[in-house]
């Protein structure tokens, strides 16, 4: 269940709402400071309320949620619409890349399978699911899909990943063409690599490092902020005839 922090006061009465996942940290917070410079106002969820409110700014709403959780994404995104009225915008944004035992096909442990699974593509599944339907009502909104490249081209040794990242893609267009004609968009941002809490233990080790950057053509990993520049685009309508695009920001490593 949703844990949380104080209620948002009655009087908050925005323009713009937009829920983010795994806000905490890495992509997820620097979305989170874009949107806020944006004029959005935020409701996000991680899987610690602490976590969440660092990051959900004046007014905002923040919570603990298990993104896999049906009954949690449910109870949060009603009390999204209980305290705002709507929510324009949703990022799913919560990820994980499995942990040292995510391999390959046949080493990978059922369960570390069925974990990724769920964060990656059921957690995006349940909160599209529940919301949906408020923009529906609403007459439009825009869902927002943190894909990777990994959902294009095989990561090697990392079955899992690149298997729910594809899943993750794929939920994006079929969003996007099952609710256009609700005015409903859908888009998946596809990071190459970046330094986030994910990676850092790689990227790290300088050796490590340089091996990653020396077959990106722009000659450096992304950071967070790459990433939440291009979010913080589509969110913002001023490209309002896309949807069911895949958009890859990898500093051109996937056009080699």
């Amino acid at each position: 269940m949703s844990t949380g922090t104080p209620d948002v006061p009655e009087a908050v009465a925005p323009q713009r709402v937009a829920i983010v996942t795994g806000g905490a940290s890495g992509i997820g917070r620097a979305t989170c400071a874009r949107l806020l410079a944006d004029g959005f106002t935020l409701a996000v969820c991680d899987l610690t309320a602490d976590g969440a409110a660092a990051v959900a700014g004046p007014g905002g709403l923040a919570r603990a949620v298990d993104v896999a959780d049906a009954p949690a994404v449910e109870a949060f995104v009603a009390e999204v619409v209980a305290a705002y009225g709507r929510v324009d915008v949703l990022v799913n944004n919560a990820g994980i890349a499995g942990d040292q035992t995510a391999t390959v096909l046949h080493a990978t442990p059922v369960a570390e399978w069925d974990r990724v699974i769920a964060t990656n593509v059921r957690g995006p599944y349940l909160f599209a699911r529940s919301v949906l339907p408020v923009m529906v009502e609403q007459g439009g909104g825009h869902v927002i899909t943190i894909a990777s490249v990994a959902g294009q081209v095989a990561f090697p040794g990392r079955s899992a990943y690149t298997t729910s990242k594809g899943a993750a893609l794929m939920l994006a267009r079929s969003i996007a063409v099952d609710y256009a004609a609700h005015g409903i968009r859908s888009n998946a941002v596809c990071p190459g690599m970046a330094l986030t809490g994910m990676t850092k233990w790689r990227l790290d080790v300088p050796e490590l490092r340089d091996a990653v950057e020396s077959r990106i053509p722009l000659g450096r990993v992304a950071d967070a902020d790459d990433v939440a520049d291009l979010v913080s685009l589509l969110a913002s309508d001023r490209i309002g005839y896309m949807t069911g695009s895949a958009l890859v920001i990898d500093g051109g490593y996937t056009a080699l």
